[in-house]
């Protein structure tokens, strides 16, 4: 008996772990995509930029603190950078008016490196109004060197 359990069980993995008909097996869906920044093509060195690691602090009413990772993917030296950057929720839809927009200066990135950037942001909206980190995305465009 017992050795019918372990034959049956073992028949259960490998049919969930067999392709299906198409060729594909259940390990082939894709990953979970992170939550990142997207650029457009405004500037070559654009695509090479990440935004990661949002937080929001409120400094008082109407004025918050938002301190974020800059990612340069590149093995070049980029330079300082003036970024403007848009915050909005991962659910909103394209043409939705972001949560805030903001400019970020980023001191000089040098190949495949991070550096923290704060920017102080006016809003109407309270920090508890706002969503959690993990229900943030921004897009942003490179202002200056063009």
């Amino acid at each position: 008996m017992r050795k019918w359990c372990v034959a049956i069980g073992l028949c259960v993995v490998l049919v969930g772990c067999s392709p299906k008909a198409d060729g594909t097996s259940k390990t082939d869906a894709p990953l979970t995509q992170p939550l990142q920044a997207t650029a457009p093509k405004n500037n070559p060195s654009a695509k090479y930029l990440e935004l990661v690691g949002f937080r929001i602090k409120e400094k008082g009413p109407g004025k918050l603190e938002i301190t974020f990772g800059v990612v340069n993917h590149s093995e070049a030296d980029l330079g300082d950078l003036m970024l403007n950057v848009d915050l909005r929720t991962t659910t909103a839809k394209p043409g939705d008016t972001p949560i805030c927009s903001f400019p970020a200066k980023v001191p000089a990135l040098g190949p495949e490196e991070l550096k923290e950037v704060t920017a102080n942001v006016p809003t109407k909206l309270r920090v508890y109004e706002l969503p959690d980190w993990q229900y943030l995305k921004s897009d942003f465009q490179v202002a200056e060197p063009r």
